[in-house]
């Protein structure tokens, strides 16, 4: 179990690829953002895992092994792990990998997928999306818990009483569940009594408070003292020198992006007053100067009281040296107020 002492602030990213930077040079500045999230003291930085042509990580371990490398002290977590396609041995041991390279700085967050590229890739049926999941999750915490495994399931060969190795530094292995919406998700994080990861990427903040109380329903119903789990959110934001160079450096590839996913899922396209909408003081967008930015994750911190935010910058293809000033600014400006101003409401 992660129990968080006061408030931690990181990035995540999916590793955007885009006709101007192709996937050689996003890993190249990926490691930047990374390097440079370290210097700054931010807490955690979380790298996406998905099998597409616009997002340059397939295994988040790899790259988080060569992050690992490179930074001191930053806690470096997969922003997800797509569980349910993955062979839950693998998964352990490559964090168990990156746990040993960084000196005990490693985390896996598993979810279920917002894409669904990787099921016919490894062999899955995506009618057993949930069940897959659940069945993987069920095996990971297994070999988190203990060295040597007896387990049978439906989708993977048996284990009978074998050793998985390497172990990680840390005992156990930090698991967060990752969800995006779904009810049954969030009861599942709950019951486990596994640190959440809610990922708010439209729509009001407000209307996610109801999931967070699930949660914490369903953690208390299993035993588990709610106020001893970490709730973490993950939204898209940006900080500029101002409102309208935030703007103009982040609008136009963040747009683009959400209305190119949008178009496969059937979304209306997203134009400037959806944009509007998403920024305005109620909206889930956290853009604008380091003031608005942390007005925006406070007034969030009202309604979550959560333990994590995780910021999601390089969206599309927003210029790296724009990225960069974000994450200083975000880490000198916005951080020590919110951080300041949450520890003086505890």
């Amino acid at each position: 179990m992660v129990i968080l002492a006061g408030m931690e602030f990181g990035l995540a990213t999916f590793a955007d690829v885009s006709g101007k930077v192709g996937p050689e040079q996003r890993m190249r500045d990926l490691l930047e953002e990374v390097v440079l999230a370290d210097q700054l003291g931010l807490d955690v930085f979380g790298i996406g895992e998905h099998h597409r042509p616009d997002f340059a990580v397939p295994s988040p371990a790899v790259a988080l092994a060569a992050a690992a490398a490179r930074t001191e002290h930053i806690r470096l977590t997969s922003a997800v792990t797509v569980l349910s396609s993955a062979d839950p041995v693998r998964v352990f041991q490559d964090f168990a990998t990156v746990d040993l390279l960084s000196s005990g700085r490693a985390e896996i967050m598993a979810g279920r997928g917002s894409f669904i590229e990787s099921f016919s890739l490894f062999g899955y049926d995506l009618d057993d999306y949930d069940d897959l999941f659940a069945e993987h999750l069920e095996l990971l915490l297994a070999i988190r818990s203990q060295e040597r495994v007896t387990w049978s399931g439906r989708f993977r060969p048996p284990l009978n009483d074998v050793g998985i190795y390497p172990r990680p530094v840390q005992d156990p292995l930090p698991l967060w569940i990752a969800v995006g919406g779904s009810p049954q998700s969030v009861v599942r994080a709950g019951t486990l009594g596994l640190p959440l990861m809610l990922a708010i990427i439209g729509g009001q903040p407000e209307r996610f408070v109801p999931l967070v109380e699930l949660y914490r329903e369903a953690a208390e119903r299993a035993g588990h003292e709610p106020e001893a789990l970490s709730v973490g959110i993950n939204t898209h934001a940006f900080v500029g020198r101002d409102s309208a160079q935030a703007d103009a450096a982040f609008a136009p590839s963040y747009t683009a992006m959400m209305s190119r996913i949008g178009r496969e899922r059937c979304w209306p396209p997203m134009g400037r007053e959806q944009y509007a909408a998403l920024k305005s003081p109620r909206g889930a967008l956290a853009v604008g100067n380091s003031g608005a930015v942390a007005e925006k994750l406070l007034f969030e911190h009202e309604l979550f009281g959560h333990q994590r935010f995780l910021a999601q910058m390089s969206v599309g293809a927003v210029a790296h040296a724009d990225v960069m000033r974000s994450i200083e600014l975000f880490g000198t400006e916005v951080v020590p107020v919110v951080r300041e101003e949450v520890a003086r409401r505890l």
